[in-house]
């Protein structure tokens, strides 16, 4: 066994770069267009408080519904492509924990729930409260 050098302990290693979720596609071989993913691509999410996750999520599904594949589940397209329309902060939680994306259910979820800003649900809640 060759011995290695400490330096090369200290090296990032490509197996350990975070993947998306294991997503099961059958059979069905697939490929999502380059001018799909730049159309997602062109309005990303960064994960900052002033941004709004509900209105991406909106966004990111009318343009999914422009995506027809034959024999691909809808589910699986909007895997594929969600992380597309992901930038910094968020795509880091994308990738960080792959048991609460690998269902377009938990996904979008889980998602919401991290950047929808609290103080907007505060404020909503509020207005709720508030309700004469």
């Amino acid at each position: 066994m060759a011995q290695r050098m400490l330096r090369e302990y200290s090296v990032p290693a490509i197996a350990n770069m975070p993947v998306g979720p294991a997503i099961d596609v059958g059979n069905t071989n697939f490929e999502l267009k380059t001018g799909q993913i730049t159309m997602v691509q062109a309005n990303p999410l960064c994960g900052l408080p002033s941004e709004d996750a509900n209105a991406h999520l909106q966004h990111f599904l009318e343009l999914r519904d422009t995506v027809i594949i034959n024999d691909v589940a809808l589910e699986i397209i909007k895997l594929r492509l969600f992380p597309s329309s992901l930038l910094g902060k968020a795509k880091q939680w994308f990738y960080k924990d792959q048991e609460a994306v690998n269902t377009w259910a938990k996904c979008s979820t889980v998602f919401l729930t991290n950047f929808f800003p609290s103080g907007k649900t505060n404020a909503i809640l509020g207005r709720i409260l508030n309700f004469q």
